[in-house]
């Protein structure tokens, strides 16, 4: 995908979360969601922080209490953003929002190829800020579902952002089917994702490894199929296979421990 394909995603799931967001009440902005301990208020005012720090702002100096739910550096430092936002409003803290997208928006529309190939370290590894917008888009999609789900807001399961968030996430499954599940040598699996977003992937092991096919192989050992929204749910961690519809057929006792570690969020 080019700089400009996800300059223009970004911003269109920027815009996407600033309408979701726009007639709530604060009874609205402080329900819980499925991410632990977050609120929808909290949501956003994660993703201020983080467009905040790609603008060049300081970090708060708030240090947050070592809750439960926080598992790593990155869990901390997000959390030090969101609990110095905790006691504002809602509508206080969407008005951060919109001024810092607007802001983020125009920066990226005038950036340089210079800027988009500034070097920095991802949740993923080294990249550049070109390759950082991969995983701004995911996040901001993500989150925008998280809030949809915690408000029973249906919408924006398909399209450009959502499309390229399921890829993304299609790209951790042979580490799932092989590693996790522990799929046999020389067996296949498909999973078949329906719905807004639709994707069928097969997988085999050969030589102790899971690798992603390009065609069905001859034989599967098992086939699963879920709705493009419980596979988002699954993959991000935000729901329980127990949780959610899904279908399977074949070695069932396989596929249940496919589904129930689909999850690869940090």
């Amino acid at each position: 995908m080019s700089i400009e394909q996800k300059v223009s995603l970004t911003i269109q799931a920027m815009d996407a979360l600033t309408d979701l967001c726009a007639p709530f009440t604060e009874h609205q902005w402080k329900t819980p969601t499925d991410c632990p301990g977050w609120s929808v208020q909290d949501n956003i005012s994660h993703l201020v922080g983080i467009e905040n720090m790609l603008l060049g702002k300081p970090p708060t100096t708030h240090k947050s209490p070592k809750y439960d739910y926080i598992k790593n550096p990155i869990g901390e430092h997000n959390e030090h953003e969101i609990d110095a936002r905790r006691s504002l409003s809602g509508s206080e803290v969407f008005a951060e929002w919109k001024a810092t997208a607007a802001e983020r928006a125009q920066q990226l529309r005038t950036a340089d190829a210079e800027y988009f190939a500034k070097p920095m370290m991802m949740p993923t590894g080294p990249g550049t800020l070109g390759d950082f917008l991969d995983i701004r888009i995911l996040d901001l999609w993500i989150h925008d579902q998280d809030i949809r789900r915690a408000l029973n807001i249906a919408g924006n399961h398909g399209g450009p952002c959502a499309e390229h968030t399921i890829d993304r996430l299609i790209r951790t499954l042979p580490i799932v089917v092989g590693k996790r599940a522990a799929t046999p040598e020389g067996e296949s699996v498909s999973i078949t994702i329906t719905g807004a977003v639709q994707r069928t992937i097969y997988i085999s092991v050969t030589e102790g490894r899971a690798n992603i096919v390009a065609s069905a192989p001859a034989k599967m050992l098992c086939e699963i199929s879920l709705d493009s929204t419980v596979f988002t749910a699954l993959a991000t961690g935000r729901k329980q296979s127990t949780e959610l519809a899904w279908t399977s057929t074949g070695d069932t006792a396989l596929a249940q421990r496919i589904v129930s570690q689909l999850n690869m969020m940090i």
